[in-house]
């Protein structure tokens, strides 16, 4: 137990070290030996958990959707549920370099070896889910496609985070995503129903860890 616990915390490391060089010098500016430098480990350790630059990677763009995926398996996931994971998207860009690296990390490896669409296919997945359950509850116009709703809210978020992180260094990124829902909300759902949901967010959504 004992010795897993260590290469679980060795493994947390080097996540965090290769965060923070991902995040300032980008996918292609980033060596395996600056990782290991930043996260204090060995190659050999960095080896043992991640067999190269790809995997890690990988795992660092995984981050965002761990405390994610089984949000639509409980409860009644729905519109609200929706606008609480962008804005907990939003509060992690922020406060959480692991994020921040994996957002990095899709638009590094796009621009560079084509287009990596996994990432986003994966959320307009999970937020269409959301919203057929709310279609079904009446909350999501009927005319409307749950999925071309949800790659909408992707799309706009996505340019959201980026254009913030330009103008203010995502300084007024919670304020810019209430706006996002503040014109999206009533092209989505019925005007009877609006004032059920909170554009500003709430806390019925867990922070990802």
């Amino acid at each position: 137990m004992v010795q897993q616990e260590r290469a679980e915390v060795t493994r947390s490391a080097i996540l965090d070290g290769a965060a923070r060089v991902f995040d300032a010098e980008g996918y292609h500016g980033t060596s395996l030996g600056d990782i290991v430098k930043e996260a204090g480990v060995t190659k050999g350790a960095l080896y043992f958990h991640f067999g190269s630059k790809e995997e890690l990677a990988q795992a660092l763009v995984d981050e965002q959707f761990s405390a994610l995926e089984s949000v639509t398996e409980t409860g009644r996931p729905g519109v609200q549920t929706v606008i609480d994971i962008v804005h907990s998207m939003a509060r992690r860009l922020v406060a959480d370099v692991r994020v921040r690296a994996g957002i990095r990390l899709v638009i590094d490896q796009s621009s560079k070896s084509g287009i990596v669409s996994e990432p986003y296919t994966r959320w307009i997945e999970l937020f269409r889910e959301c919203l057929v359950q709310a279609q079904r509850r009446g909350d999501v116009k009927a005319d409307l496609d749950p999925k071309r709703v949800a790659r909408l809210v992707v799309g706009s978020w996505t340019g959201l985070q980026l254009s913030s992180q330009v103008l203010s260094g995502r300084a007024d990124l919670t304020e810019e995503t209430t706006l996002m829902w503040e014109m999206l909300l009533p092209s989505i759902v019925p005007p009877r129903r609006l004032e059920r949901f909170h554009p500003e967010g709430t806390a019925r959504v867990p922070e990802m860890v």
